[in-house]
């Protein structure tokens, strides 16, 4: 198979052509190799598009559905614990998973994450009270949690670095069309029953298991029970698991459920901080002998500016996703489901995009070229967002969203294979669920983050509403539950329009936030090395039929990376 090569040019050649005396690499980036792909492997990829749709479509499709199904089961103030106990349970368990997949192979756990997911899709279908609904939930987050890692992680097994980005590109393009169509399905199934929302996760789950059975094997060195409890870094992951969880408590209490100046806020969120601190001090220490986390992740440039990389660009995902509906809804009097149509350019272009972008990574190897496009074009649509009104054109808020949505799909699949590029194939596991973790804490402050701009905003101009009982409606965090479109055009003309300039003049300040986020990405891709990516599949755990190597580790290195040129 074809290697990327590297000449070396030596100090005596460069004075024979009368060059400078130094060394300088010269990357010669062959391109990959076209390897016919067997059944097997089409019937595996097949699987983890329709467990990965499964899996993003539960994530979202409950959120219409919410009212209905809190109505029915008289679910009080426990309702916000039915949505966030997926997320919770989703984010925090990525980490230790990896952990798990290092010592267990990618089979077992991969089957495992599908039947937990299965097992809470039954039990939530089933439920009859509230307490056994969340805790379905919170077992489907698990299983989900799980499988958004494993999904990654096994395509990562079965295909060289270079050819990674192609594959995530479709994976995560039906992923994205599950959450998208995740809302409608969940509003369709409330009206007819809402069960079903959940039920429809067992056939599902039937197809991956039988294809996972059959097809999925992956080489694997056994361990005994023992050996492989004793690797198991206990104390590490329960310091960062509570650590998380106290963190995502803090964010998902604040502003919703008590405001953020409280202390059943602010005390989670500093006692996660420190827990976070003290788990990375673990880790790194003589105490860990198997750390869930190693500590060489983060001493790598490229791979540190990858990680923030991938936290701020699903931040900014969620942030246009949960704000984009109040411009239509609230300044220009959309219904839900009209909110949902306008707001079909940025899926449209997302989708298609995030698997153009994997095929040209794979195709050119240079992925530093489509952050820094991604991140111009994410900079430039939250700001050009900045200068909508009530009346500006179709086709202006149309265009804009193409923008953003390419600059979001230039960087979906494109990032981890930068992570993977600087690091030994034996760190994979470890690197990639630290990529899906902080892929799923992006979306969490995605939410937190914006919605505390707004609402400040909000708090501050909507002085300039005359009428004190809709003033009133707007403040303290009450501003985005008010944004529904049918609400604001019941007002009286004079309220209205005063109205709309208030959420005009907050959706200002989060656009343009937005904008100052995507620019900092830009620094984060300065900070990155062109690393070339791998033509050759180096793993212990490849398919057994493809013939995968089973080579050492790759050594691991703390100096900076050599940039082709």
């Amino acid at each position: 198979m074809p290697h990327t090569q590297q000449e070396e040019v030596s100090p005596s050649d460069s004075m024979n052509q009368q060059q400078p005396s130094s060394t300088v690499v010269v990357d010669k980036p062959d391109q990959p190799a076209i390897n016919s792909k067997t059944l097997d492997f089409w019937l595996i990829i097949f699987a983890l598009c329709l467990i990965a749709f499964a899996s993003s479509l539960d994530g979202s499709i409950i959120a219409i559905a919410l009212p209905h199904i809190s109505q029915e089961l008289a679910a009080g103030d426990e309702y916000v614990w039915i949505a966030n106990s997926f997320v919770l349970a989703q984010t925090v368990v990525q980490p230790p998973c990896a952990q798990l997949c290092n010592i267990f192979g990618r089979r077992h756990p991969m089957i495992l994450a599908v039947v937990v997911f299965a097992l809470g899709s039954a039990i939530a279908g089933a439920a009859k009270s509230t307490i056994v609904l969340i805790s379905g939930r919170t077992v489907q987050g698990l299983g989900s949690g799980g499988i958004l890692l494993m999904v990654e992680l096994i395509i990562c097994d079965i295909v060289p670095l270079r050819e990674r980005p192609k594959y995530l590109g479709i994976v995560m393009s039906v992923s994205a069309i599950g959450a998208i169509v995740g809302p409608i399905v969940g509003g369709a199934l409330a009206e007819a029953n809402w069960r079903w929302m959940f039920y429809l996760n067992l056939p599902i789950a039937g197809i991956v298991l039988s294809v996972m059975v059959v097809f999925l094997r992956l080489r694997h060195d056994p361990v005994t029970w023992s050996v492989a409890l004793s690797r198991i870094d206990w104390v590490g992951n329960f310091i960062f698991i509570a650590s998380i969880c106290a963190v995502l408590l803090g964010l998902i209490f604040g502003g919703t459920v008590y405001a953020w100046s409280s202390w059943k806020v602010i005390l989670p969120i500093t006692l996660g901080v420190i827990g976070w601190a003290l788990f990375h001090l673990y880790e790194g220490s003589s105490l860990c002998k198997e750390p869930c986390v190693p500590s060489r992740l983060f001493h790598n440039r490229t791979s540190m500016g990858g990680f923030y990389i991938v936290f701020i660009s699903s931040m900014l995902l969620q942030w246009v996703c949960f704000f984009w509906p109040v411009y239509f809804q609230a300044v220009r009097g959309a219904s839900p489901m009209k909110a949902g149509v306008d707001f079909l350019p940025f899926m449209c272009f997302l989708i298609p995009g995030a698997s153009v972008a994997g095929i040209a990574l794979s195709k050119i190897g240079r992925y530093r070229r489509l952050h820094v496009a991604g991140f111009l074009m994410s900079t430039i649509g939250p700001g050009l967002n900045a200068l909508l009104k009530e009346r500006s054109h179709k086709a202006m808020w149309a265009g804009f969203q193409m923008i953003d949505a390419i600059g979001r799909a230039l960087l979906l699949p494109t990032v981890l294979p930068a992570i993977l590029a600087s690091l030994s194939e034996a760190d994979v596991a470890s690197a990639t669920g630290m990529y899906s973790f902080l892929r799923s804490f992006g979306y969490v402050w995605g939410i937190s983050v914006p919605g505390i701009i707004f609402n400040n905003r909000i708090n501050e101009i909507s002085f300039s509403i005359a009428d004190p009982v809709v003033r009133m409606g707007l403040q303290n965090g009450k501003a985005y539950q008010f944004a529904s479109g049918a609400q604001v055009q019941s007002l009286q003309p004079s309220s209205r329009a005063q109205v709309i300039d208030v959420y005009l003049g907050a959706l200002k300040v989060v656009w343009i936030a937005a904008a100052a986020v995507g620019a900092s990405g830009l620094f984060a891709v300065a900070v990155e090395k062109h690393v070339p990516l791998r033509l050759e599949l180096e793993t212990q755990y490849g398919l057994e039929e493809e013939g995968a190597k089973k080579e050492p580790a790759l050594p691991v290195s703390d100096e900076p990376e050599k940039e082709a040129v």
